[in-house]
């Protein structure tokens, strides 16, 4: 009697076989016992937490259209404000760590407070987009761990670590709002928050829907891309790629934007440090967040400075003007 190798039984939703091991009769050639290996399959995971997030989203109330200010817009210039890493929910004891104090309500109070300040540094520009570079959220579940499972030191519960995340994302598109015609929005997916940041996209998307004013970019991709004339933007959290390589995908991803363009830039989080890169093609940058070094970081001595920029780029000659916000600004200013 031949023998084949087919499974006894399928394994669930969301993970795929590596192998297959069946003992059999060796007379008969019957399957007497059979272990499967598996392991996650992330892609298909991750259809089934964009269902699963697009099924929940579908009774969010929208918002009515917030009026448009009376300014005289500038359409050649666009203005970006970045958000490096804001890590909400993130607990930090200064006396451990020789630096700030931070929780739920100091990461509020200076995402608000930077934002409010650089859009008063903007010129008129008809259009501000506000780029939240990813771990948005310090962790991804009410464990306290991110996506893949790592403990983190946790202010509060995560149910209301969403609500203020979301309550001061939408006091900074409010802000932008007093200051624009148009306002967009990208959540980058972190490696800390993954699925939240995948809720977040959907959320805002459904929360606006209504208002022609603010555009949210919520594909569940691990890179957006931005054009505004002859400027080509990316954006990622930075997790998943080199900086060296940035150039070549956003060429291969976006072909035509790449011939298009004059000046090129990628935009990225993830190690809290600033630091620019100019490649064959264009710049790649990374941002500082307004968090403070966790325990962790600061028992490595993994140290950085905490601020946050806006960034203007003219339609035809690229990035032309840029301001600061530094944590120690809030202070002084009492806007954190």
């Amino acid at each position: 009697m031949p023998r084949t190798h087919d499974m006894r039984h399928p394994v669930p939703d969301g993970y795929r076989v590596k192998g297959v091991s069946t003992l059999r009769d060796m007379q008969t050639g019957e399957a007497k016992i059979q272990w499967q290996k598996t392991e996650i399959d992330r892609e298909r995971q991750q259809e089934l937490i964009q269902a699963s997030i697009d099924a929940m989203m579908e009774e969010v109330v929208a918002l009515p259209p917030i009026p448009e200010p009376a300014l005289n817009f500038n359409s050649d210039l666009c203005s970006i404000i970045p958000m490096g890493d804001p890590h909400f929910g993130l607990y930090v004891h200064g006396k451990e760590t020789m630096g700030d104090d931070f929780n739920l309500k100091i990461a509020e109070r200076n995402l608000c407070g930077a934002v409010d300040y650089l859009v008063s540094q903007s010129p008129a520009s008809e259009r501000c987009i506000i780029i939240n570079l990813g771990d948005f959220y310090h962790a991804d579940n009410s464990q306290g761990t991110t996506t893949k499972g790592t403990y983190q030191d946790m202010d509060s519960r995560i149910g209301e670590v969403i609500q203020v995340g979301v309550s001061a994302i939408r006091q900074c598109i409010k802000s932008a709002l007093e200051r624009h015609k148009v306002v967009e929005v990208i959540c980058a997916i972190g490696n800390h928050d993954e699925v939240l940041a995948l809720a977040l996209s959907v959320l805002l998307a459904n929360v606006y829907e209504n208002d022609p004013r603010v555009i949210t970019h919520s594909e569940p991709t691990w890179r957006h891309y931005l054009v505004h004339g002859k400027v080509l933007i990316g954006v990622t959290h930075g997790n998943r790629t080199k900086d060296p390589d940035l150039m070549a995908i956003m060429a291969h991803e976006k072909p035509k934007e790449w011939g298009d363009s004059l000046h090129r830039y990628w935009y990225r989080g993830h190690l809290h440090h600033d630091k620019k890169t100019e490649f064959t093609g264009g710049i790649v940058e990374q941002f500082r967040t307004l968090a403070p070094s966790d325990a962790y970081s600061a028992s490595h001595g993994y140290l950085a400075g905490s601020d946050m920029k806006l960034i203007v780029h003219h339609k035809e000659y690229g990035e032309v003007a840029r301001s600061t916000c530094s944590v120690q600004m809030l202070k002084d200013l009492r806007l954190g």
